[in-house]
């Protein structure tokens, strides 16, 4: 009968018979070893991998993953009495971290963040980056930036945008850190979970100083209590996964979840926090809904207010303009008249005196009716000069510029006269009656 392979290891046959099960001989040592600390096994499946894998409760559980040179073994421990501890694999030759570390691979992974971090941004993308390397691609999307700009993008938006925070809290020397990672947080329910609804932020305590530097952060941002309970967790409790939620006067922590977890109970408890957090969400919509509502009617308030005033302004100032207006053809209108006036009075200063009727010289008798329905008569030398016509009637308020002056029959304009004519050359003799029209 030709005997199996098993990745890359011989197999020897258990029992009698082409009925038997066949297991490896690293498989036969594994079990020696454990024999030796009072335990059954039994071999689930066998694969390659550089690390090693504890299953969901660690040392303690029920079972793990061990590693055999670069072969993998997955062994159900089942302890033939409860109350008995079992022993530590030192004792038996077999170093920690071959079991429990990272040891398989024969090389020290390079750490998640530096030590002594100065710049936060900068260590996420450390802790990115190193994350990608060791776990693939398929993992939560880290915040790049201070713990206090994630806040910021998490609570500070508009209500409908808000999410919860979730801070991965990283340890390199737990025995669960390479499970929870590897298995929990980079299951693709969770990835796609955390992406919909959550901001993710994460942080490595192996390092003292990190560590440290945390606290600090956390006692600034959530108070002491939330600082010394993270304090008081051990190594071996790592990693951590806070929720944390935004409320208006603080940012509270809904959940701690340790790593040694499932899938599914995380999944649950991510959700279980999400129906916290969304009706908080809601109850913030109502009220952010409601003091738009407000603002937007304070705004068409003002707004109207706002145009009322303008319009008053500009009303005022209209009428502001009309007196201004007013008052400047009011003044011009003045000083027309006393011009006017000025030029009169100098006009009727200038005048000859009027003849008297007994004197030899031929004398003119004008009749002139005014648009007002007056009359002005006087006399006037026969050889006077049309223009002495003219101051006379222009002394009298009718200015040439403004008035024509005309006769009854024949209508003659005599204003397109010249002035230097006398009366008798302009047919004005003895006697003759005239009106005055104004000019269009």
């Amino acid at each position: 009968m030709e005997t199996p392979k098993s990745n890359g290891a011989s197999l020897v046959q258990a029992g009698d018979g082409p009925g038997g099960s066949w297991r490896s001989e690293p498989e036969e040592d594994i079990r020696d070893v454990l024999k030796a600390g009072g335990r059954s096994w039994r071999p689930e499946n066998t694969s390659e991998s550089p690390d090693i894998l504890l299953n969901q409760s660690g040392r303690n559980g029920r079972s793990a993953a061990l590693c055999y040179g670069r072969k993998w073994s997955h062994v159900h421990m089942v302890s033939d009495s409860e109350g008995d501890d079992f022993e530590d694999a030192s004792e038996f030759g077999v170093d920690e971290s071959e079991i429990f570390g990272m040891g398989c691979t024969g090389t020290r992974k390079s750490p998640m963040m530096p030590d002594n971090v100065e710049n936060e941004g900068d260590a996420l993308l450390h802790f990115t980056a190193e994350f990608s390397s060791r776990y693939g691609d398929c993992h939560p999307v880290f915040f790049i930036g201070s713990l206090e700009a994630a806040f910021q993008e998490a609570f500070y938006g508009k209500a409908r945008d808000r999410k919860l925070l979730a801070i991965y809290l990283h340890h390199d020397d737990s025995v669960l850190a390479n499970v929870f990672c590897s298995q929990m947080l980079c299951a693709e329910s969770i990835v796609s979970y955390l992406s919909q609804n959550f901001i993710s932020w994460a942080w490595d305590v192996t390092k003292e100083s990190n560590r440290a530097r945390l606290l600090t952060i956390c006692t600034r941002h959530f108070g002491s209590v939330v600082a010394q309970t993270i304090r008081t967790y051990k190594t071996d409790q790592f990693p951590l996964f806070l929720i944390v939620m935004g409320k208006r006067s603080s940012n509270e922590v809904l959940n701690v979840i340790q790593g040694n977890t499932t899938v599914d109970e995380l999944m649950m408890r991510l959700m279980a926090a999400m129906e916290i957090f969304g009706a908080q969400q809601q109850e913030d919509i109502r009220d952010e809904d409601e003091r738009e509502a407000r603002e937007m009617v304070k705004r068409e308030q003002d707004e109207a207010y706002r145009l009322s005033l303008e319009a008053d302004r500009a009303k005022r100032e209209a009428q502001e303009r009309e007196m201004a207006e007013q008052v400047r053809q009011e003044q011009i209108r003045k000083e027309q008249e006393e011009e006017r006036e000025a030029i009169r009075l100098s006009l009727e200063q200038a005048l000859p005196p009027e003849p008297e009727e007994e004197i030899a010289e031929p004398i003119s008798k004008l009749r002139i009716r005014t648009p007002s329905g007056e009359f002005l008569e006087r006399r006037f030398l026969g050889s006077c000069k049309l223009q002495v016509l003219f101051d006379f009637v222009a002394s009298k308020g009718y200015p040439r510029e403004e008035f024509k002056l005309l006769t009854t029959f024949p209508r003659r304009n005599v204003t397109q006269l010249d002035p230097n004519r006398s009366l008798k050359e302009a047919k004005l003799f003895p006697q003759e009656t005239l009106f005055l029209e104004a000019k269009e």
